[in-house]
């Protein structure tokens, strides 16, 4: 499994319209019903279930990036959306900086083993600092893919 395979280019938003956590979950949860990743009437549950898991604790790693996820019985098969804000989301993370990479990632609840995979999928690359830059800098969905796959051309993954 890479990331590049969990990850449609039509689910990643270069230019994220939302300001809050709240708003960016709520615009990437639209986008992943927009692409037919998730479906309409199961968006505000789902939506739900990631703000309730962020007032628990937050999924803003640090460094710039946030990976909010989670599973649910509305998700039939794992999928993910990016998004990236050029300038910044409170996220409450570690860090207390704000989040400018958001990887959301969701699976069904019966498949555990493959949701830690794609979270460490998710997290190794987003450790290092020059990939982290990399998308940053990235300002189309083509240029955010493009770095995902030379990041694991180049072994990230």
């Amino acid at each position: 499994m890479k990331l590049s395979q969990m990850l449609s280019q039509d689910a990643i938003v270069s230019e994220l319209r939302s300001s809050t956590r709240n708003g960016v979950l709520s615009e990437l949860v639209d986008v992943l019903v927009a692409t037919g990743g998730l479906n309409p009437e199961n968006s505000k549950p789902v939506l739900k279930a990631l703000i309730d898991r962020e007032t628990h604790g937050s999924t803003g790693l640090g460094k710039g990036v946030a990976v909010p996820h989670c599973q649910h019985s509305a998700v039939k098969r794992m999928v993910m959306a990016v998004g990236r804000s050029t300038t910044g989301v409170e996220f409450n993370a570690l860090d207390k900086a704000p989040v400018y990479l958001i990887f959301l990632l969701l699976s069904p609840p019966d498949d555990q083993d493959r949701h830690l995979q794609a979270m460490e999928l998710i997290f190794r690359p987003l450790q290092r600092a020059t990939f982290r830059k990399w998308l940053r800098q990235a300002d189309t969905p083509q240029a955010i893919m493009d770095c995902i796959v030379q990041a694991e051309d180049a072994g990230a993954n």
